[in-house]
């Protein structure tokens, strides 16, 4: 039993240890490059591609969204006739 102790010691000291298994990369400086460069383009799409098509989706749901809530409050305010 004080074998299994020991081991589980070990374990928990191996894991909370402060030496990295790999080195990450600081992506940070380049991020801050990247956007604070003046290009005319807005916050919001200087990510790339990918915020651009996330952009149009959102837009697109956002269009699509407003419009199905006016169908059914028009649905909702005229009721069908008998």
């Amino acid at each position: 039993m004080f074998r299994n102790l020991l081991a589980l010691r070990q374990l928990g000291a191996r894991s909370i240890s402060s030496t990295a298994r790999r080195q990450v990369v600081n992506k940070v400086p380049e991020k801050q490059r990247m956007f604070q460069e003046d290009n005319g383009l807005p916050v919001h799409l200087k990510g790339g591609s990918m915020d651009s098509l996330l952009y149009r989706l959102t837009m697109v749901l956002t269009v699509f969204g407003t419009g199905y809530i006016v169908y059914e409050l028009m649905g909702a305010a005229l009721p069908k006739k008998n």
